[in-house]
């Protein structure tokens, strides 16, 4: 038979390999936890939407083959779709490639007779207050000292698929 003393250290380095196993298990949990509650403690700011402008459920396809959108089909050209959105819809032509689509509506107010955007170039300019918009960011350009929320314009999903436009909200 073994000796008796090699049955100890046996059960001894078991007893050790168990308690290290013990004490890495804990760790790994603890980091695991601070993870965790790290991730799910971190919180975002509510989205704060546009309080003059509700939202609005609409598709729409845009055949670019069609002669009435050829102002689509160059980089830096635009577009509005009186038929959709509040006042309607800005279309544009950022690079050739890429689209964005905005509401014709001024953000900054609710709709009224003189609320829709017109189209001058690269900007959306709204004649209630002579703000201005990017069409490439949706950002007002216009320096207002009125200390009240200004808003961006409101953008709609747009999507190129083969020689058409979609777009939604």
């Amino acid at each position: 038979m073994g000796d008796p003393f090699d049955f100890g250290q046996r059960i001894s380095y078991k007893y050790t390999l168990l308690m290290e196993l013990t004490r890495f298990t804990s760790i790994m949990l603890y980091t695991a936890f601070l993870l965790i509650g790290g991730v799910m403690g971190c919180s975002k700011s509510p989205l704060e939407r546009n309080p003059y402008l509700y939202d609005l459920s609409f598709q729409q396809e845009i055949p670019l083959n069609l002669p009435q959108y050829d102002g689509l089909r160059f980089a830096g050209g635009s577009l509005t779709l009186p038929q959709f959105g509040h006042k309607g819809i800005h279309i544009f032509n950022l690079n050739g490639n890429d689209f964005l689509a905005w509401e014709a509506s001024c953000p900054n107010h609710s709709p009224n007779d003189c609320s829709r955007t017109e189209i001058t170039g690269v900007l959306a300019e709204c004649s209630c207050e002579n703000y201005r918009y990017s069409l490439a960011t949706g950002q007002l350009l216009t320096e207002t000292n009125t200390g009240d929320t200004m808003y961006p314009l409101v953008n709609y999903y747009i999507e190129k698929r083969g020689n058409s436009l979609y777009v939604s909200n």
